[in-house]
C-alpha cells in the first residue's frame, strides 16, 4: 500500500463530474489497483475514489508536485492534482486474515451445547446442527424426562428466527422417532415482537449470557 499526504484537488470525469478544491488529504494506492482520497474527517468514507479493475498514470515533477490520472474500464477518470507533497511511503501489508467476530452465533452453539445443563439439570446433548430436509437444526437436545427440544440460536432474536424454528418443528413432529419436539429460541436479546410471536406457537424464550457462558462473568462484582 502507498501512503501519501499531499496538497492537492482532485477532479472526477465520468457519468458526471466532481471537483474537490485544493486541501490537505490523504491518498491511498492499495495493492489491488484501488486509489481513495481522504480527507481528516468522515470517519472511514473516502470524499472520491476509483474501485479496481483501473490504471494509473503518474507525471511526477521534481518539485514534488504532478498529476494522477486513475482510469477505469468504463473510460471514467479521477485526476489528483498534487500541489505539495508531504509525505510518501510504501508498505507490504501481506494477505489479511481477515475479521475474526466474537459472539456470532456459531460461537453461541456450541458453548451452549457444551453446557446444555444450564437449560435444565438432567438435560443432554443429542447433537449440533442436527440435519433436516429443509437445514440444520442448531441444537438438538433431550430434557430430563427424554423428550427431544430444537433449540434455535441468534444473537438478536426477531421474528424471522421464530419462523424458522417454526418451521423446524413442523417438519420435526412429523417423524414419529422425535415426536413430540418442542422449540426453544435462544438469544442474547430477542425482540418483544418475537417473544410475542414466539409464545403464541409454544416456543419457550431463553436469553443467553454470553460472557457467562464464556466463564468471564464476574458475579462477585455484581450488585444484584
Amino acid at each position: 500500500m502507498r501512503l501519501v499526504i499531499a496538497s492537492c484537488s482532485v477532479d472526477y470525469v465520468g457519468r458526471l463530474t466532481a471537483h474537490l478544491p485544493s486541501a490537505t488529504r490523504l491518498l491511498l494506492v492499495k495493492a489491488d489497483g484501488s486509489v481513495l482520497v481522504h480527507s481528516d474527517g468522515g470517519s472511514y468514507k473516502p470524499l472520491n475514489w476509483m474501485s479496481p479493475p483501473c490504471s494509473l498514470t503518474t507525471e511526477d515533477h521534481d518539485d514534488g508536485t504532478g498529476t494522477w490520472t486513475v482510469t477505469n474500464k468504463a473510460g471514467e477518470k479521477l485526476v489528483i492534482s498534487l500541489h505539495e507533497v508531504h509525505h510518501d511511503s510504501a508498505h507490504e501489508l501481506g494477505i489479511d486474515p481477515g475479521l475474526v467476530k466474537d459472539g456470532v452465533e456459531a460461537h453461541l452453539q456450541k458453548l451452549l451445547a457444551e453446557q446444555i445443563e444450564i437449560l435444565g439439570e438432567g438435560w443432554r446433548l443429542v447433537r449440533r446442527e442436527f440435519p433436516t430436509a429443509i437445514g440444520p437444526v442448531d441444537i438438538m437436545a433431550r430434557d430430563a424426562s427424554g423428550k427431544a427440544v430444537a433449540i434455535e440460536l441468534k444473537r438478536r432474536g426477531d421474528i424471522d428466527g421464530v419462523e424458522q424454528l417454526t418451521r423446524y418443528l413442523e417438519l420435526l413432529n412429523r417423524d414419529p422417532l422425535l415426536s413430540p419436539v418442542r422449540g426453544i429460541f435462544a438469544a442474547q436479546e430477542i425482540k418483544p415482537q418475537a417473544r410475542v410471536l414466539a409464545g403464541d406457537r409454544g416456543i419457550e424464550c431463553v436469553v443467553l449470557d454470553y460472557d457467562a457462558l464464556r466463564g468471564h462473568d464476574d458475579t462477585e462484582s455484581r450488585l444484584f
